[in-house]
């Protein structure tokens, strides 16, 4: 199941609209939103998300290029990495 899950980070400055912003990129994408947890640092925004492609006509590659380019819009950094890939990191 994991070869079909993404993880997104988000990071950078609050402001109204992010949580929207990546939610309405992956609704187009056709990705689930499986679980969401975000919080706020001394006004930095921090955002993990966990997502299932498996629905998708779209390759990883083109989901992550869909949301790196949001992050650029939003003034945001955003990572998205297979969660299989982070799993086999922590079981090193």
């Amino acid at each position: 199941m994991s070869d079909q899950q993404i993880i997104v980070t988000v990071s950078g400055v609050d402001k109204v609209g992010i949580v929207a912003s990546v939610a309405n990129v992956l609704a187009e994408y056709k990705v689930n939103i499986e679980d969401i947890k975000q919080t706020l640092m001394q006004g930095h925004f921090v955002m993990f998300l966990l997502g299932n492609i498996e629905n998708s006509k779209y390759s990883f590659k083109e989901i992550k290029e869909a949301l790196v380019k949001k992050g650029e819009e939003l003034g945001m950094e955003i990572w998205v990495q297979r969660k299989e890939i982070v799993d086999r990191m922590h079981n090193i």
